[in-house]
C-alpha cells in the first residue's frame, strides 16, 4: 500500500558525460527550486498562527498563556516528529514524503480555522507540528545528495532563504486577511495554498542523484572531501550508521545544545515580536507584524552571508562563521533590549540586525550535523540536532510567556540575551572540529 513512499530502484546509469553534465546542472537547479517552494510554504503553515496572534488574544478566543500553550505544544510535537521523521525519510522516497507532508499540514490549517475549543485548537496544532517535521530533514538529505561539500554552503544558504520569505510573508498576509476577514479566514488561505504546493511537489520533486542515472555527486564534481564523506562507514548496517554517527557522535550532541540556545532567540523574536512592537509603541496588528518580516528580511540576508562565507572563506570549514554570528546575535539583541528611544524605524533596524545573526547559525548548524554525520544519514543527524532545537523553541512558549508576565519585557531580553551569550561559547570547538577529515573518521 505504502510502496510508493519507498526510495525509487536505481536506473540504468548514463554513460555518457556530456548527457551526466547536462542532466546534473537541470536537475540540482530544479530540486532546488522545488524545495525552496515547498520549504516556503510550510512556514505560511507553521506562522499562520503566530502572525494571527494579537488578533485571536484580541477577539477573546485566547489568552497569552494559551497562546504560550499552543506554541509550546507544537515546538516539542514537531521536534520529535523533526527526528523520527529525519529517520524515517533517509530511506524514503523524498517526493512524496514532502509532498504529503505538505498537503497534511494544509488540511490542518483549514480545519484550525473552523475550530472554537482550546481542545480542538491544541489537537490540531499538535498535528500540524507532526506533518511540519516531514519538511526539513527531506531537504537536508537532497541537498547534501546533490551538492557537494566545497560548494554546499551557497546552496543550503540559498535554500534557506525559503524560511525568510515564508515567514516575511505570513505576517502580512495573515494580518491582512484578519484585519478585513478575521483571522479564521487567514488560516484557511495559508492551508490552501500549502495544498497546492503539496500537489506540485509530489509531481515535481526528485530523490537523490542515482534514481535518475546520475553518479554521486563526489565523483561528478570530483570533490575529495565529499567523496571521502561518500566512503565513510562502509558495510555498516542503517542501525549502525545511526548509532555511530549520530546518537554517538559527540560533535552532534555540542551542535544540539548550542541549538537550544540559537532557537530560543529564535522563536522569542519569531513569536513574541508583533506583541512585543504592539504593547510597547501602540501599532496596530500590520505594523506589528512588518516588524517580524524585517526579522525575516535580515535573516534572508544573513543565510547568504554565512554561507558564502563558510565556503570561500574558510573552506566549507562551518566553525568560525558559525561563531561569528553568535556573536552578532549577542548584541543586535542588546541593541533591541536596550535602545533608549521608542522608535519604530528603529526598532524595526533592530530586528533586521538580529535576524541576519540568528539565520546564519540557524542554518550553519544544521549543515554542519548533516556533514559531520554520515551521507546515509543526513536527514536522521538533522532531524536530531532539530529535536533539541525545538526543545528550545518551546521554551519561548508557554515559559516564556509566564516570564513576560511576571518580570513584563526587561525579564523576555534577560533570558534571550543569556541564550545567545552561552551559544556561542559553545561554538568554540568547533573552530577546527569541521576542518578535513581522515577517511572514518568521526
Amino acid at each position: 500500500m505504502f510502496t510508493f513512499l519507498q526510495v525509487p530502484a536505481n536506473p540504468s546509469p548514463i554513460s555518457d558525460q556530456g548527457e551526466i553534465d547536462v542532466r546534473y546542472r537541470y536537475w540540482r537547479r530544479h530540486i532546488l527550486v522545488t524545495i525552496w517552494l515547498g520549504y516556503a510554504l510550510f512556514y505560511f503553515t507553521r506562522k499562520s498562527f503566530n502572525a494571527a496572534a494579537p488578533e485571536i488574544i484580541a477577539s477573546g478566543v485566547m489568552a497569552r498563556t494559551d497562546i504560550g500553550l499552543l506554541a509550546t505544544l507544537f515546538y516539542i510535537s514537531y521536534g520529535l516528529s523533526k527526528f523520527f521523521s529525519g529517520i524515517v525519510s533517509d530511506h524514503s522516497n523524498a517526493r512524496y514524503f514532502m509532498g504529503l507532508g505538505l498537503i497534511a499540514t494544509g488540511v490542518m490549517n483549514i480545519l484550525f480555522g473552523f475550530s472554537t475549543s482550546l481542545w480542538a485548537f491544541a489537537l490540531l496544532w499538535a498535528l500540524n507540528a507532526f506533518f511540519q517535521g516531514w519538511g526539513s530533514p527531506v531537504c537536508a538529505r537532497l541537498l547534501t545528495a546533490w551538492y557537494s561539500r566545497t560548494e554546499r554552503g551557497g546552496w543550503w544558504a540559498l535554500w534557506n532563504t525559503a524560511h525568510n520569505v515564508g515567514g516575511a510573508l505570513i505576517p502580512i498576509m495573515v494580518g491582512a486577511v484578519a484585519l478585513h476577514y478575521g483571522w479564521r479566514a487567514g488560516m484557511m488561505i495559508a492551508g490552501t495554498l500549502a495544498i497546492c504546493a503539496g500537489i506540485f511537489l509530489c509531481w515535481r520533486l526528485r530523490d537523490r542523484p542515482q534514481t535518475v542515472g546520475l553518479p554521486p555527486v563526489g565523483d561528478w564534481r570530483h570533490d575529495e572531501l565529499e567523496i571521502a564523506q561518500q566512503q565513510e562507514g562502509a558495510g555498516l548496517s542503517r542501525r549502525e550508521i545511526l548509532y555511530k554517527y549520530v546518537l554517538a557522535n559527540p560533535y552532534i550532541w555540542l551542535l544540539s545544545l548550542c541549538y537550544v540556545l540559537v532557537y530560543v532567540v529564535r522563536a522569542a523574536i519569531n513569536d513574541w515580536g508583533n506583541l512585543y512592537m504592539s504593547e510597547t509603541l501602540g501599532v496596530d496588528l500590520v505594523t506589528a507584524n512588518s516588524a517580524v518580516t524585517m526579522f525575516e528580511l535580515g535573516g534572508f540576508i544573513g543565510a547568504l552571508v554565512a554561507g558564502w562565507g563558510s565556503d570561500k572563506l574558510f573552506n566549507g570549514n562551518r566553525g568560525p562563521m558559525n561563531l561569528i554570528f553568535a556573536a552578532g546575535i549577542l548584541l543586535s539583541v542588546g541593541s533591541l533590549w536596550l535602545m533608549p528611544f521608542a522608535s519604530y524605524v528603529m526598532q524595526a533596524a533592530c530586528f533586521f540586525t538580529t535576524g541576519f545573526f540568528v539565520f546564519g547559525p540557524q542554518m550553519l548548524i544544521g549543515m554542519a550535523a548533516a556533514e559531520c554525520s554520515h551521507k546515509e544519514a543526513a536527514g536522521a543527524a538533522t532531524g536530531f540536532v532539530g529535536l533539541f532545537a525545538y526543545l528550545g523553541a518551546s521554551l519561548s512558549g508557554w515559559p516564556l510567556a509566564r516570564v513576560i508576565d511576571i518580570w513584563h519585557w526587561n525579564g523576555f531580553f534577560v533570558v534571550i540575551a543569556i541564550a545567545a551569550g552561552i551559544s556561542a561559547l559553545l561554538l568554540l570547538p568547533f573552530l577546527h572540529a569541521q576542518a578535513p577529515r581522515v577517511q572514518g573518521e568521526v
